[in-house]
């Protein structure tokens, strides 16, 4: 008798669970990231988990917007946005508003792989070196007496004739200058917004370029309050750019109401006609001077037709 074959397996090590996942580990000695069982483990939403494993899986200088992230996942912009946000409030995630080296005001983001943690003296970034002083040249004598005349014009910017550094003064004066210009209801509704969404800071600038907008609105009869709703009602979560573009955008695209129809005069402003006395029915109606009624006259029309 041919003995028995089985095609399973060979029984387990005896050390192996009996149910639940088996790790077969391979060790990587590249391309690859470390994350903290806290984070990987975390309790919530998967997305916000699979947000942090990439961020962290990235090189410094990676874009981290909700746009590059949207373009890399299949989720929409609620769900990454909703994930940046658990990120930030757990302390992974941090935004700044920092000055760089040309004097702009950026906002970097920085990702913590434990919330509070310091970074390790390797990834400290170095200060960048010191860059060589150039070398001057001695200007020439016309050169001299054509600094000497400019220098020595007065400015229009300065009292005492000094120059306004990089020339920011002019750009200033015209700002405001439009700014004057503007209607004063429609700059009015553009500073009140941020009562609504302390998000909607308009600049000066801005002010000027939406006030003629503004104002074409209100002079077709729409309220302030309306138009301040118009704006602010279903913004996004997260602006990508300046709000002054979501605002000229809206106020581009956004159909005008029907004009409001002229509003009645009140009674005591119309003409009434005094009552009259018809002179052959006797029948009282109005009219402005003395005769015969509606009625009468049409009978008389009548019977002259026979």
């Amino acid at each position: 008798m041919a003995e028995s074959q089985s095609n399973a397996r060979p029984r387990a090590d005896a050390g192996a669970p009996t149910s639940g996942v088996i790790h077969v580990r391979t060790r990587l000695t590249a391309d690859f990231t470390v994350i903290a069982n806290a984070l990987a483990q975390r309790r919530g939403s998967a997305v916000t988990i699979g947000v942090a494993a990439y961020i962290l899986s990235l090189p410094d200088g990676s874009p981290v917007s909700i746009a590059a992230l949207c373009e890399h996942f299949t989720e929409g912009e609620i769900l990454i946005s909703r994930a940046l946000r658990e990120l930030e409030s757990a302390g992974y995630l941090e935004r700044r508003r920092e000055r760089i080296s040309t004097g702009q005001i950026r906002t970097r983001t920085y990702f913590y792989t434990v919330p509070g943690g310091e970074p390790d003296p390797d990834d400290t970034p170095q200060p960048p070196r010191p860059r060589r002083p150039l070398k001057r040249r001695t200007p020439t004598a016309g050169a001299a007496r054509a600094t000497v005349r400019t220098t020595a014009k007065p400015q229009p910017g300065r009292p005492d004739g000094t120059e306004d550094p990089e020339g920011a003064g002019e750009p200033v004066q015209r700002d405001r200058a439009s700014l004057a210009d503007a209607d004063p209801g429609a700059v009015a509704v553009l500073a009140a917004l941020r009562r609504v969404d302390p998000r909607l800071i308009l600049s000066e600038s801005e002010a000027c370029r939406l006030a003629p907008a503004v104002t074409e609105w209100l002079a077709a009869g729409v309220e302030p309050y309306r138009v301040t709703e118009l704006l602010t009602t279903g913004l996004p979560d997260h602006f990508l750019g300046r709000p002054s573009g979501l605002l000229a955008f809206r106020l581009r695209e956004t159909p005008l109401p029907v004009p409001r129809r002229a509003p009645e005069l009140p009674l005591e402003n119309r003409s009434v006609h005094p009552f009259q006395t018809c002179d052959g029915c006797e029948r009282v109606f109005r009219a402005p001077t003395a005769g015969h009624c509606r009625d009468c006259r049409a009978r008389g029309r009548l019977s002259t037709a026979s």
